[in-house]
Parts: structure tokens; C-alpha cells; sequence
């Protein structure tokens, strides 16, 4: 018997990324990356024999935008599935939407962490698979005085949060920590490399996106600034906002990430390979690789279960594993998050990440840092 949701004779979901405003770079990455699985699948067939077919909007960076766009995919296109959103402030504006419907949102961008919902399968690192492993790293390798900086929305400012805590936790200090708006003027940045300058920190951590970010690393050297000395560390910098930066620019920052485009195993090769056939010089990062990934996590859940009745999706969901450009990855059936594997990453001039350290095995999620001691995630 056919599933309910089988409009055309094939599987609708949604699909949810800002191709346009503050964020675009990021988000259209996430977007070419579920065409790329979406395409994929359907060329072998589909799921049990029938396409996946997309139903896209681009809600322009705008909260208001995500909620309205959402309620139209879910009310009138018929859609249970969105893969989407990127910002935690546009994850916020669609999950009473969601849940309202019953749906299921899946969700591919790291994040802040601290929310469950039934109705998200959450795809992206929390921060016990990046920020407390970059923390470890940096104040191992770097030094204990930092600068904080970041753009004023939820995500930088708990991320922030997290990261002093840690920080403060082993003896560390940070020297500033300082909000710019999503799309900060020019002048803005200057004032804060300013007082980098001034300051003399042993490493910046960054959690300013989109456009100002790109300004700011290009900016940096012109301040005396050097990446080598004084690094500026992300979650967020990666292979194609480098590449818009300006990779010479970039040499010597650190990102820590659960992929980076240098890994060296089959399924990333397949992966580049496949991306670079449809999009050209465009490097593979984070951003697209989950957006990936995931995709292919439901398809092989919608497999098990034939059917887009949420509470099915779920369950197949965590059954399911798939052999994912990053590695291996599965979900925590407590928490509807991944496990996956931490890394941290130092750019190379040619725009790439040397892999400078990486967890033996995925680490589980630990959304609420429940278990939150410092010493137990301490590199070695």
C-alpha cells in the first residue's frame, strides 16, 4: 500500500536553506549538498522504487521568513519532512511549526546545544564533539589569554559562554568578549582588531558568521596580526569561505570541525568526486558534507520504514547508520543527535586544513554537557 505522502508517486520533503541575505555562502552550501544526495538517490531509484522529490523555498536569512515559508511547506505543499534551517535563531523560529504539524525537521548545522525536541533529528556537533576539544587544543597549544568575538544571536553567545567556562575552568583568562550585529559595518570590525591588537591575547575565538567573518579574516594581517602567533580558532571558518577570503589570508587560523575536505578515506574521495562533477571548483566543507549526509540518513530510514509518519522516521532512523564522508555515523536514540568524530584542523596556504588532531572514535552527543569535566576530554 502506498504511504499517505505520495503526491507525483514519490516522496515530497522540503527543503529550507537562505540562498540569499547574511548567511547565504553558508546556507547554499547546505543546500548544494542536499541536491547532491537528493540527485544521488534518485538516480539509483529512489526509495523503495519511488523519487525523493524537493519542494525548495529561500527564506533570506529572516527569522519571520523561516516560520512562514515552513507553515507553507507543512500546510499547503503537504510536506511531514523539511531538511533545513542553519542559524539557531531560524531553528528556533520553525520548531513550534513543526511540532505543531507533527513533522520532522532534520537539522545539519553544529550548534550550541541544550534542546531536544521528538520532532528534530539533530545531524550537526554539539558542543562536546567541537568546542570542548578546541578549548583542550588551544590552551594546550596556544596559550591561556583569550579574546572573544562574536556576532549577537543565541549560538555565539552560548557557544561563548561554553567556551569561558571552559577556558576559566583550567585556569584560563578571557581578556574581552565582545557582540557585533549580524552584519557588522566595516568600522565596527576595525575597532575590534583594535583591541585585539592592543590586548595581544594568544587566540581569538571567533563565532562571527557570514560576511563579517569574511572581513574580518581578511582584515586581520592588516592590524600586525599574525595567524601563526596569535590564531583566530572557529567553528564555523571553512574550505569555501577561505576560499572567499582568500586562502594566503587565512594560513595558520584553526577550526575545529567533525569534517574537513583533506580526509583521506574512500568515502570522502566518492564524495569530492561526485561534488566536483556537479559544482566545479567549489570545495567541499562541513556545511555541505552534513546537509549530505543526512539526507542519505533518511533515505535509509524511509527504506526500513516506508513511510513519512514521523514517529516511524524516528525509530528507522535510529536503526540506521551510513558510511558518511566524515566516517561512520549513527544516531543517539536518547537524544536524536549524532555521534561523530571531533577534529581539529590548521589551514594551509592552498586553502585546505591540515589535521592536526582527531578523536580515535566518534564521540557520543552530549547536547546538555551534562557530564561536563574538563580533564575527562583533555587531548592527548
Amino acid at each position: 500500500m502506498a504511504d499517505d505522502n505520495s503526491q507525483d508517486d514519490g516522496w515530497r520533503v522540503g527543503v529550507l536553506f537562505s540562498r540569499s541575505g547574511a548567511t547565504s555562502v553558508t546556507e547554499s552550501e547546505h543546500f548544494f549538498g542536499t541536491a547532491l544526495a537528493i540527485e544521488e538517490i534518485n538516480r539509483i531509484g529512489g526509495v523503495l522504487d519511488r523519487p525523493l522529490i524537493p519542494v525548495a523555498y529561500d527564506p533570506k536569512g529572516d527569522a519571520t521568513e523561516y516560520r512562514k515559508l515552513a507553515t507553507r511547506l507543512l500546510v499547503e505543499d503537504e510536506v511531514t519532512v523539511i531538511f533545513g534551517c542553519s542559524r539557531s535563531s531560524s531553528r528556533k523560529a520553525v520548531l513550534p511549526v513543526v511540532e505543531r504539524s507533527n513533522a520532522l525537521l532534520w537539522y545539519c548545522s553544529f550548534y550550541e546545544g541544550f534542546e531536544y525536541s521528538p520532532n528534530v533529528i539533530y545531524t550537526g556537533a554539539v558542543p562536546n564533539q567541537n568546542s570542548v576539544q578546541l578549548a583542550a587544543y588551544l590552551m594546550q597549544n596556544k596559550g591561556t589569554r583569550f579574546f572573544l568575538v562574536g556576532a549577537d544571536y543565541i549560538y555565539p553567545r552560548e557557544s561563548n559562554r561554553i567556551m569561558r567556562d571552559m577556558v576559566e575552568q583550567q585556569g584560563g583568562e578571557v581578556l574581552d568578549e565582545v557582540y557585533l550585529p549580524l552584519e557588522a559595518e566595516q568600522g565596527e570590525l576595525d575597532e575590534v582588531l583594535e583591541d585585539i591588537r592592543l590586548c595581544q591575547p594568544d587566540v581569538v575565538f571567533s563565532t562571527l558568521v557570514g560576511q563579517s567573518a569574511r572581513q574580518f579574516y581578511q582584515r586581520y594581517r592588516d592590524f600586525g596580526l599574525d595567524p601563526k602567533r596569535i590564531p583566530i580558532a572557529s567553528l564555523s571558518m571553512t574550505e569555501e569561505e577561505i576560499r572567499l577570503i582568500g586562502p594566503e589570508l587565512c594560513e595558520g587560523h584553526i577550526t575545529s570541525a567533525t569534517y574537513f575536505g583533506s580526509l583521506q578515506n574512500e568515502s570522502n574521495r566518492r564524495f569530492i568526486d561526485l561534488w566536483r562533477q556537479r559544482f566545479g571548483d567549489r570545495p567541499t566543507s562541513t556545511w555541505s558534507e552534513m546537509a549530505y549526509t543526512q539526507v542519505h540518513l533518511f533515505a535509509r530510514a524511509l527504506q526500513r520504514c516506508g513511510s513519512m509518519d514521523r514517529r516511524k522516521l524516528v525509530e528507522a532512523a535510529h536503526a540506521v547508520e551510513f558510511d558518511s564522508p566524515e566516517g561512520r555515523v549513527v544516531l543517539d536514540a536518547d537524544n536524536n543527535h549524532c555521534c561523530l568524530t571531533p577534529r581539529i584542523g590548521v589551514c594551509r596556504s592552498d586553502g585546505q586544513f591540515d589535521i592536526v588532531w582527531e578523536a580515535k572514535e566518534p564521540i557520543r552527543p552530549d547536547p546538555y554537557l551534562s557530564t561536563f569535566g574538563f580533564s575527562e576530554f583533555w587531548l592527548r
